[in-house]
């Protein structure tokens, strides 16, 4: 009985220590960065938006233009090592956002480019956002299926 006692005191220690030591997240820096970083990839899309729909483009071939040239920016971007760092302290800012879901899809591709171009840089390109793709897809293709069903 003694002994657990002691395990008990001894476990309120540690925690009361662990809680003195542990870095407390700056919450209110985060949330301007990411909303700054988040708004600043927002301002970029919106300008390609404008800048495709100037050329004639109708709204959804401006939006799929606008989406493409982002999502090429991203991963350059992400290739060259840029991205990582914009993540990096925009957080949510800057993984939210297409541009994010593009980042997801070349990290795991560079990671693995030295195990070649099927094995590495082709069998890892899909590892995070193939689970959300076949997701996607699947939802897509049953709400397709209930469409046609009930219409």
């Amino acid at each position: 009985m003694a002994a657990i006692a002691s395990s008990e005191k001894e476990k309120k220690e540690y925690d009361e220590a662990v809680r003195l030591i542990k870095p407390r997240p700056r919450i209110w820096r985060n949330i301007f960065w990411a909303f700054v970083v988040g708004g600043l990839i927002c301002m970029v899309g919106q300008f390609f938006l404008n800048f495709f729909l100037a050329r004639g483009l109708s709204a959804a071939q401006a939006g799929a233009a606008a989406s493409a040239t982002l999502v090429f920016i991203s991963a350059l971007l992400t290739g060259i090592g840029v991205y990582d760092e914009v993540s990096w302290f925009g957080g949510a800012g800057g993984i939210v956002p297409i541009t994010g879901f593009a980042n997801s899809m070349v990290s795991p591709a560079l990671e693995y480019r030295a195990e070649g171009l099927v094995f590495g840089v082709g069998s890892r390109l899909f590892t995070v956002a193939g689970p959300v793709l076949v997701w996607g897809i699947v939802t897509a293709w049953a709400a397709g299926i209930l469409h046609y069903l009930f219409k």
